[in-house]
């Protein structure tokens, strides 16, 4: 499968601008520096204008690993629950609306479960709970943060993306096969799995994403 989304940056400029931080942390250079679900980042201590928090469990919303990427001037633009455990210049997004934050448009999208279930009938990440994805834009790239979620109807909606960031092992998020229908659902020019390599899930599990997508992947390696 071939994206019809345009190449404004060659699909190498794009990965050497994105560092994986492990799980599904990571730090885009650009004309902003972005921070996105930092957690157990070791001694990294790049600072961010703008810090990006998907949902309030611990693998994604770390006050001390946020604390790390943040100067005095950084913005923090958190879901509804995750809002509550953090300090600072923190703004509230919700599922399908936008904030301009440092001249960046960010939009919350959906990021939930309609089959990973902690209990009979209880997802693990329940849709009215307002876990929240990304969409947003920098320096003409539009890049689609999925956070822990399943393949779900609204990204059906998810257009024109350069960089799709996706979970793929299975555990609380997609598997590799719901990864590859989402990957072709909203057909980005580059597909980064994450949700793997150290809580749960393997780089083999990212290997057979790739394999699999029909889309270029990037398999991040650790930067930290």
């Amino acid at each position: 499968m071939t994206s019809t989304i345009e190449p404004t940056r060659d699909i190498d400029d794009l990965v050497h601008s994105i560092d994986w931080l492990g799980h599904d942390g990571f730090f885009i250079t650009g004309s902003k520096k972005i921070v996105i679900d930092p957690y157990d980042i070791g001694s990294f201590s790049k600072k961010a204008d703008v810090v990006l928090i998907s949902h309030e469990h611990r693998d994604h919303c770390s006050p001390k690993d946020i604390e790390k990427v943040s100067g005095k001037e950084t913005r923090i633009v958190a879901s509804v629950q995750a809002v509550k455990a953090l300090t600072g210049n923190v703004q509230v997004l919700h599922p399908d609306e936008s904030l301009e934050v440092e001249g960046l448009q960010i939009t919350g999208i959906p990021a939930y479960n309609t089959n990973k279930f902690r209990s009979q009938g209880v997802p693990f990440h329940p849709k009215e709970d307002q876990k929240l994805g990304f969409v947003f834009e920098m320096d003409d790239i539009r890049y689609y943060f999925a956070g822990d979620t399943d393949f779900i109807p609204e990204m059906k909606k998810i257009k024109k993306i350069h960089v799709a960031f996706l979970p793929i092992s299975g555990t609380y998020v997609m598997t590799v096969d719901e990864a590859v229908k989402a990957a072709r659902t909203i057909n980005p020019r580059l597909v980064i799995p994450m949700h793997f390599g150290s809580i749960v899930g393997t780089k083999q599990d990212a290997v057979s994403f790739a394999e699999k997508a029909g889309i270029a992947v990037h398999i991040p390696e650790k930067e930290i």
